[in-house]
C-alpha cells in the first residue's frame, strides 16, 4: 500500500461479506447475521475518534440492512448513508457522497474483492482503494495528527445532519421555508486561540468551498505575523450544533484594503447560505474598520466551483492582471502561478445575507 494523504479522507466505506465479517450474509440459513470481525469495529471506532466517518457499500440483498438494524443496532449505528443493493459499488460510492454532502474523492474503499476495487478503481478513479489486510495501514496513515474537539464531534454531528435531511424531506412546503423553520443561526468573530487547530483543519480538509488551498503550516505562520487576522464562524439550528464550519484569514498590511488569503468553509453547511453570509460579514466589518476595497485571493481548482460562483455573485472581479504574491499564498510548487486577486469596493449597498439565517457578532451574542 503507497502513502495515504490522510488529511483528504472524510468517510471510509466498508464492505461487508468477507470484509466486516465472514461470511455471505444472504447465505445465513437464519436471520441471523454473521458476527462482525472485532478488529474491523476497532478499526471504525479508532477512525470515528479521529472524525472519520464510516458508511456500507455491500452487492448484497436490501434486506440485510434492515437486519442489521433489528440484529445488531450498535453495529449499524456505526455507519451513515449506507448502501447495501444489487448496484455497482462505484454507484454506491457516488450516492454515499451525495448524501453526506462530501466529494467522491474524499472517500475510501476497503472491500476483500479485487473485482469490485478494480471496478471502483476503473469508474471512479480518484477513491482509493483497499483491501481488508491494509486497515492498519489504514489507520497508521492517522497517527501523530492533532484531533481537535471538532473532529472527535464530528461523527455525531454528521448523525445529526441525516436527521436534519429526513425532516427535509417530510417538510411540506419550499426549501426556503424550510431553512427558515429550522432557525439558522451565524455567529462570527475573532478566532479564539482554541479554535485555531480547528481553522487549520478546514484549511488542509476542505476542498468545495475553499478559495485559495492555503496549507495549514503556511496559515499557521500567517495567523502570528502583524497586520493579519484570523475569524472564524459558528452555526447552530433547531437540530443543534454545527461547530465551527468557516475561517478566513485576513490581511490588513495594506492601507485602505481586507486581503482574504483564505476562506474555507465546512462542506457540512453547503446550500444553506452560510458561505454567503459569512463573506458579506468580512466584507461589513472591513468598512466599518474603514477599508475601501476589500479582496479575496482564489486559486480554481475542480472541486471549488461553488465558492468561484459565490465571490462573483458577491461583485468580485479580478482587480488587474499579476500573480498572486508567493508570501500571500501557500508556497507550495505551482500554488502562486495558477492563483489571482479578485476585489471590489466597498461604497455603496452591499449584499445581504439570505432572510432565513440569522447573523451576528459573537461579541454581541455573547453579551
Amino acid at each position: 500500500m503507497t502513502v495515504l494523504d490522510a488529511d483528504r479522507v472524510k468517510c471510509v466505506v466498508w464492505d461487508l461479506d468477507g470484509t466486516l465479517w465472514d461470511d455471505i450474509a444472504v447465505e445465513s440459513p437464519t436471520d441471523e447475521l454473521p458476527v462482525p470481525r472485532p478488529e474491523m469495529l476497532a478499526a471504525i471506532d479508532a477512525l470515528a475518534a479521529r472524525g472519520v466517518l464510516s458508511s456500507i457499500a455491500s452487492r448484497s440483498a436490501p434486506a440485510v440492512l434492515d437486519r442489521l438494524a433489528a440484529g445488531r443496532p450498535e453495529v449499524r449505528e456505526r455507519f451513515l448513508a449506507p448502501q447495501v443493493s444489487w448496484q455497482d459499488k462505484s454507484e454506491s460510492l457516488r450516492r454515499i457522497a451525495k448524501d453526506l454532502g462530501i466529494a467522491v474523492d474524499a472517500l475510501v474503499l476497503v472491500d476483500d474483492s479485487p473485482y469490485e476495487r478494480a471496478e471502483v478503481e476503473a469508474l471512479l478513479p480518484v477513491v482509493r482503494t483497499l483491501a481488508p489486510e491494509d486497515v492498519p495501514a489504514l489507520l497508521a496513515a492517522f497517527e501523530g495528527r492533532e484531533v481537535t474537539p471538532e473532529s472527535r464531534a464530528r461523527v455525531g454531528r454528521y448523525r445529526t445532519e441525516e436527521a436534519r435531511r429526513a425532516e427535509g424531506e417530510r417538510f411540506q412546503g419550499s426549501r426556503e421555508e424550510f431553512l427558515s423553520w429550522c432557525a439558522m443561526r451565524l455567529t462570527v468573530g475573532a478566532a479564539t486561540p482554541d479554535e485555531i487547530p480547528r481553522a487549520l483543519e478546514l484549511a488542509a480538509r476542505t476542498h468545495r468551498l475553499n478559495s485559495s488551498g492555503l496549507t495549514p503550516d503556511r496559515l499557521r505562520e500567517l495567523v502570528g505575523s502583524d497586520g493579519r487576522e484570523l475569524y472564524t464562524a459558528r452555526m447552530t439550528d433547531r437540530f443543534g450544533s454545527y461547530g465551527v464550519i468557516g475561517a478566513a484569514l485576513v490581511d490588513r498590511t495594506a492601507p485602505g484594503t481586507w486581503s482574504v488569503p483564505l476562506l474555507a468553509l465546512s462542506c457540512r453547511v453547503a446550500g444553506r447560505g452560510a458561505a454567503a453570509a459569512f463573506l458579506f460579514w468580512l466584507m461589513g466589518r472591513a468598512r466599518r474598520a474603514g477599508a475601501e476595497e476589500f479582496r479575496v485571493t482564489l486559486r480554481p481548482t475542480d472541486a471549488n466551483l461553488e465558492m468561484r460562483i459565490l465571490l462573483r455573485q458577491a461583485g468580485l472581479r479580478r482587480v488587474d492582471d499579476s500573480r498572486v504574491d508567493d508570501s500571500r499564498v501557500d508556497d507550495a510548487p505551482g500554488t502562486g502561478a495558477d492563483s489571482a486577486v479578485l476585489g471590489r469596493p466597498l461604497h455603496g449597498d452591499l449584499p445581504k445575507p439570505p432572510p432565513y439565517l440569522h447573523v451576528s457578532d459573537r461579541e454581541d451574542a455573547e453579551a
